[in-house]
C-alpha cells in the first residue's frame, strides 16, 4: 500500500452505506407532506358507496338532476372532512408552526380541481351528464399525481388508477350517470386505499420521529 493511502474495512463501509441510506431516509421524510387525513379520506370513499347505495334506490328520483344534488352533497361533506383535517393539522401540529409554505403541495392540486370544477359546469350546462363520472375520475386522478414528490409513491398509483378509470368511464356507453354504482365503487376503493397509505405513512413518519436516531460518527470507532 503507498504511504499516506487508506482503506476501510468491511466494517466501516457497511456503517457508511447504513448512514447515507438513514440520510436517504430522513430528507425523503421532510420532503413528505403530511397534511392530509387518511382517516378523512376513507369516510370520504365510505360516504360515495353510502350515497351510491341511496341514489340507487327507488327513494331518488331517476333523474340527472337528482343525483347531481346528490353527488354534490357528497362533494360537500367530502371538502368537509378533508379540508378540517388539514386546517386542523396547519393550526396545531407542532412542527408546521402555521407556516403558509407548509401548505404549497396541497396548493399545487387546486389547478387540476379548478379545470374539473369549469368541466363539470359546462358538461351540465349542455346536458352532458354522462361524462360527468369520466371528467371526476381524471381530473381527481391527476390532482393526485400533482404530489408525487411530496406524498408516499402509493398515492401516485392510486392517481393513476382513477385516471385510467375516468377514461374508460369516459368512452364507455355503459355508463351512465343515473347508474351511480361506477362512481360510488371507484371512489370507494381509490379512497379507501389512499387513505390507508397515508394513515400507515403517518404512522410510520411518527414511529420515526419518536425513537431515537443514531447520532452520526465519523472516523474509526
Amino acid at each position: 500500500m503507498k504511504k499516506g493511502c487508506w482503506t476501510m474495512s468491511p466494517t466501516e463501509i457497511d456503517d457508511a452505506l447504513s448512514q447515507v441510506r438513514l440520510m436517504q431516509d430522513l430528507v425523503a421524510t421532510k420532503r413528505r407532506f403530511q397534511g392530509y387525513s387518511g382517516l378523512a379520506r376513507v369516510l370520504s370513499g365510505t360516504l360515495a358507496l353510502l350515497a351510491s347505495m341511496v341514489m340507487a334506490s327507488s327513494r331518488v328520483d331517476d333523474t340527472p338532476m337528482a343525483h347531481l344534488i346528490g353527488w354534490g352533497v357528497v362533494l360537500f361533506l367530502g371538502i368537509i372532512f378533508n379540508y378540517a383535517a388539514l386546517g386542523y393539522w396547519f393550526l396545531f401540529n407542532e412542527h408546521v408552526r402555521r407556516n403558509p409554505v407548509m401548505l404549497k403541495p396541497a396548493v399545487d392540486a387546486l389547478p387540476a380541481l379548478a379545470v374539473g370544477a369549469a368541466l363539470s359546469l359546462a358538461l351540465i350546462l349542455r346536458g352532458e351528464y354522462d361524462l360527468l363520472f369520466g371528467a371526476w375520475m381524471t381530473l381527481y386522478g391527476l390532482a393526485q399525481v400533482a404530489y408525487r414528490q411530496s406524498l408516499p409513491s402509493g398515492i401516485y398509483a392510486v392517481g393513476v388508477g382513477y385516471v385510467l378509470c375516468g377514461m374508460y368511464c369516459l368512452v364507455s356507453p355503459y355508463v351512465t350517470f343515473t347508474n351511480p354504482w361506477p362512481m360510488g365503487i371507484v371512489f370507494l376503493a381509490g379512497e379507501w386505499t389512499g387513505g390507508i397509505i397515508l394513515y400507515v405513512t403517518k404512522q410510520r413518519h411518527t414511529a420515526h420521529h419518536a425513537s431515537p436516531q443514531p447520532e452520526m460518527q465519523h472516523g474509526n470507532r
